[in-house]
């Protein structure tokens, strides 16, 4: 028996020591995956205001509730309210000339409905953030897009405000209000250019209108795609070298941000996959920066134009057209006739063709993951640009001066 004993103390102990050096290894490589580079986010996370936070610097989890507080009061909740109709509810008695009972001895009342005034009621609400102290807000364009709705801003305190729309961007799906408060705290813009696969992202927003600053944790699950969407007139919308993330964004997510752990706005929330779980999209940072800052100049968004139809090249695109690179933006007239490179346009003017690559954008290296309408938003109207081309086999450069885009 006591044999027994001896050998099942043997064998606690040894699976014991097991279990405890395969929770130290795995241990290990958690801590090397995500902290290799806390020294950066350290130094990144001193522009973040102060916070009460005890959790360690270093400590993963702490470091996404630190973000998190430091971020809740400078996402808000957009509210659109519009005028409706008062529906009011009566009855007829078609038998009233019989008397009270009617002819069959029983009350006989048809409803009828009748509109009696207006009232205003909210009809829907979205997310937004804020990117200036002065009360400067950045939201989803098609959140703000009905011209008969009234919006008002709805902040971490419970506080409303009533929002101006200074500036809606005609191509990309975001818009900038602002409300008369001052000393706000705005969220630090990052760079979306250079985002990677499995990169732990923070949603934050207001979830169906009613969960306000709801916090979802995900990745980057895709870069550079473009996706269709449905507009509030029922207009389909092609979205191009969007985000693509697993962080759960629901409706009334739109237009909040979409943080990396530095803290810092590497996206601007837009849509999900109806038939589908888990799949977001976000506008690159890089893509609103620009706009952002004219809009508050000036109050409102000159979008740069260069007026060519484009492919990005990859390497099947390599191999289909029997290309020299496998990278650039190839010149392509569009599906029904419309010119590779538009009349009256600056690349026209530049001399551009169809068939053309462009390689680079003013020294930027024409990719998937840097592609050419990302970059030109990056610009302002008027700017002088030098583009290297590949036409055939020679390589040229050409100057361009960027126009001003205008819907026909």
């Amino acid at each position: 028996m006591e044999k027994q004993i001896r050998k099942l103390l043997i064998i606690f102990l040894v699976v014991g020591l097991a279990g405890a050096f395969t929770f130290g290894f795995l241990g290990g490589i958690f801590s090397s995956r995500y902290l290799a580079k806390s020294s950066e986010i350290d130094s990144s996370l001193e522009n973040l205001r102060e916070t009460s936070v005890s959790w360690e610097a270093n400590d993963y989890e702490g470091r996404i509730i630190e973000i998190i507080e430091k971020s809740e009061d400078s996402v808000v909740s957009v509210i659109a309210t519009k005028d409706l109709p008062v529906i009011e509810e009566y009855y007829i008695d078609p038998f009233e000339e019989f008397g009270e009972l009617g002819p069959f001895g029983f009350y006989f009342r048809i409803p009828q409905y009748r509109q009696k005034g207006t009232e205003p009621r909210e009809v829907s609400a979205g997310s937004g953030f804020v990117v200036d102290s002065r009360g400067y807000i950045i939201t989803n364009r098609h959140v703000v897009e009905d011209p008969a709705a009234s919006y008002t801003v709805l902040t971490n305190d419970g506080k409303k405000y009533n929002a101006e729309l200074i500036a809606r961007d005609l191509l990309e799906d975001f818009a900038i209000l602002k409300i008369e408060k001052s000393g706000l705290i705005p969220l630090n813009l990052g760079d979306s250019s250079n985002l990677v696969l499995g990169q732990t992202v923070i949603a934050i927003g207001n979830a169906l209108g009613e969960f306000q600053n709801t916090v979802s944790l995900g990745v980057i699950s895709g870069l550079s795609r473009s996706i269709e969407v449905t507009d509030n007139y029922g207009q389909t919308v092609v979205l191009n070298d969007v985000i693509q993330t697993d962080a759960a964004i629901n409706q009334g997510n739109s237009g909040g941000p979409l943080l990396n752990l530095n803290g810092e706005v590497i996206g601007v929330n837009t849509a999900k996959a109806s038939n589908a779980e888990n799949i977001g999209f976000a506008i690159p940072i890089n893509k609103v920066k620009n706009a952002v800052k004219q809009a508050i100049e000036t109050g409102k968004i000159k979008i740069p134009y260069l007026g060519v139809r484009y492919i990005l090249v990859n390497p099947a695109i390599q191999e289909e057209k029997q290309l020299p690179v496998n990278f650039g933006a190839l010149l392509v007239s569009g599906e029904n006739n419309e010119p590779a490179v538009e009349k009256n346009s600056p690349a026209l003017q530049a001399g551009l063709q169809e068939g053309d690559i462009i390689l680079e954008f003013d020294n930027q290296k024409i990719d998937q993951t840097n592609q050419l309408a990302t970059l030109i938003r990056q610009y302002n109207v008027g700017d002088k640009v030098v583009l290297k081309i590949l036409r055939g086999d020679e390589t040229l450069t050409k100057e361009v001066v960027l126009g001003e885009y205008s819907p026909e």
